[in-house]
């Protein structure tokens, strides 16, 4: 392994520690219930994410020790590969980003056990990205196949993820507050420790917020398809008419700020995005980088902000900065990629932004980069993301691979998988969005 490629992958793996649920929901707990405030009466436990199941874990844990005479119950929903054992709470798998039918029997069975809780019981809610897919409990008149018809369609359109929850949430009997909304009618506890994996860590959109009031309406949900020439003969029937409907009043909005007046609930951010580039910074500091920070709300096309990144490196470069130190850039937040009618492609939104990069910066000869997803999974594949080195870009030149075509065929996977240049971790059970990093050293 190279220095660049050790530096690289150590950063990497400081963002995903710092987000681990085995760390960071005990620290949770410890603030919320206080010594003899633990949970009395019934303890219910909820949730769904890629990190729900290790939460769960964690909290289970947690529980043995500081709570032995609490009798926990639950069950919790994660995505196909993102299993953590648990004694008492129950782990479901299902599809992520496209809901399936595992995920929809999940939703039912904790809207369920929610609605048979009573006055005086706790509900402890384990939220983390992903969520939105995985509590797909649709409202009444629409299908599970009207609800992945909805989601794929949204998935190609390009829509970032904030808007694509938007449309969600007004579809769930669960998201954007409902699951709360429920709670709260029975008298009920609520706290939710939330895992964060959006720019703004707004607890309303991290897993499409199904403990916390919501800023979007039905109208705002309709306007986005139209935005993305989502119509008629794209969007389920079903889907429209809903969305119509609550238009007009005939069907009650999301939960809102003025339904949580006299309600006992708490969202408890735990770990953001930010707190993990910190981590990455504060490691590639003690190797004597000048950490540049370009924060963890960067969006829009993979492509585009490769382009811009590549930019601000160039310009770093002009100014002379690197006769001072050896610089590190790095970055969060969640990019897109917009795929063409006919184009397939193969990666996701980390490689191709990589892929980006690389193609814009051909001409420095001293830099190095990694782009992953802090969940582990990138996109269509199973690698979290790809890296590359001088030594990478070297070999790319001596195997005539042209970072141009793979671009336009939007095969960021096959480019990387050339090269041995895949970030393969596996789920890491936690989600804190994508992770940037490149390191400029001098020539």
């Amino acid at each position: 392994m190279t220095s660049s490629e050790k530096i690289l992958k150590n950063a990497f793996a400081a963002a995903v520690a710092v987000a681990d649920p085995k760390l960071i929901v005990p620290e949770c707990l410890q603030q919320i219930f206080l010594p003899g405030q633990e949970p009395k009466g019934r303890c219910l436990v909820v949730g769904a994410g890629k990190a729900s199941a290790a939460m769960a874990s964690a909290l289970e844990s947690y529980a043995a020790i500081h709570w032995p005479q609490v009798l926990l119950e639950g069950l919790v929903i994660t995505r196909y590969g993102h299993y953590s054992p648990t004694r008492h709470i129950q782990i479901i798998e299902a599809g992520h980003p496209v809901p399936d039918q595992a995920g929809m029997d999940g939703a039912k069975a904790i809207f369920d056990l929610v609605n048979d809780l009573k006055q005086g019981d706790v509900m402890i809610a384990l939220i983390s990205g992903g969520g939105s897919s995985l509590l797909t409990l649709p409202q009444a008149g629409i299908t599970m196949e009207d609800m992945r018809q909805t989601t794929e369609a949204l998935l190609r359109s390009g829509a970032p993820i904030e808007e694509m929850n938007i449309v969600r949430k007004h579809l769930s009997a669960i998201l954007g507050g409902n699951l709360a909304r429920l709670a709260i009618a029975k008298g009920v506890r609520v706290e939710a420790l939330l895992i964060s994996d959006v720019t703004g860590d707004s607890p309303a959109n991290i897993g499409s917020g199904p403990c916390a009031a919501d800023y979007s309406t039905y109208q705002d949900a309709l306007d986005l398809l139209h935005q993305y020439y989502l119509g008629e003969g794209v969007i389920p029937a079903s889907v429209l008419d809903h969305l119509r409907r609550g238009c007009v009043g005939e069907i009650v909005e999301t939960l809102k700020e003025q339904d949580l007046q006299f309600a006992q609930v708490n969202n408890h951010v735990i770990a953001t995005a930010y707190k993990s580039l910190e981590a990455a910074a504060e490691y590639v500091g003690r190797l004597g980088y000048e950490v540049v920070m370009l924060g963890d709300t960067i969006t829009g096309e993979a492509q585009r902000v490769g382009i811009e990144q590549a930019d601000l490196v160039k310009k770093a470069i002009a100014d002379g900065r690197l006769k001072k130190k050896p610089l590190a850039f790095i970055s969060g937040g969640e990019c897109t990629v917009t795929l063409p009618t006919g184009i397939r492609g193969r990666g996701g939104r980390c490689s191709e932004f990589l892929l980006s990069f690389f193609n814009a910066t051909h001409d420095i000869l001293n830099i190095s980069a990694l782009a992953a997803d802090t969940d582990g999974i990138d996109g269509s594949e199973k690698n979290a993301g790809a890296w590359f080195s001088p030594e990478l870009r070297a070999a790319a030149q001596v195997q005539c691979l042209v970072a141009e075509q793979y671009l336009v065929q939007h095969n960021s996977y096959g480019f990387f998988a050339q090269l041995d240049a895949l970030v393969e971790t596996g789920p890491t059970l936690t989600n804190v969005n994508d992770f940037r990093i490149i390191l400029v050293n001098s020539e």
